[in-house]
């Protein structure tokens, strides 16, 4: 007999329910910001300065809320069907990082903040919490992260 998520992912019970696995491992990886941020804020603070710690910060929650995004999204999308649930991950990874192109300018444009600072903490957080999270999914780290 076929698991409940399986039935949602197949296309065969559009039925609400909690949310799916993509949106608690967009959290769990939003939560691991709090071990990404500090050496970035410090680093940045120590070589530009205060402002620079606050663009690194910017830059970080900018990113946390672009997983916290893509899980929910993911998640909505997988309780309709499995052609919109690769759709939204496609499309969705592509809309997403434009995303966080235009919130970035437009922070940029209405506050005097460190472009630099906010840009490079960004990338690095985004790609330390990507990296970090498929290993420990990977790894099955988090047996509540599991599809099955």
């Amino acid at each position: 007999m076929p698991s409940e998520r399986s039935e949602v992912l197949s296309g065969y019970e559009t039925a609400p329910g909690p949310p799916g696995i993509e949106a608690k491992i967009g959290l769990s990886t939003a939560r691991r910001v709090l071990w990404v941020a500090p050496p970035l804020i410090v680093a940045f603070g120590l070589w530009r300065g205060g402002p620079a710690a606050v663009a690194a910060a910017l830059g970080v929650a900018i990113v946390a809320a672009n997983f916290v995004l893509a899980g929910f999204v993911l998640s909505k999308a997988a309780a309709v069907s499995l052609k919109l649930y690769h759709a939204a991950a496609l499309g969705g990874f592509v809309l997403r990082l434009a995303l966080i192109m235009l919130v970035m300018f437009v922070i940029a444009q209405l506050a005097d903040v460190d472009r630099l600072a906010m840009g490079i903490s960004a990338v690095v957080s985004y790609l330390v919490l990507l990296s970090w999270e498929t290993v420990s999914v990977a790894r099955g780290d988090k047996k509540e992260l599991e599809w099955s």
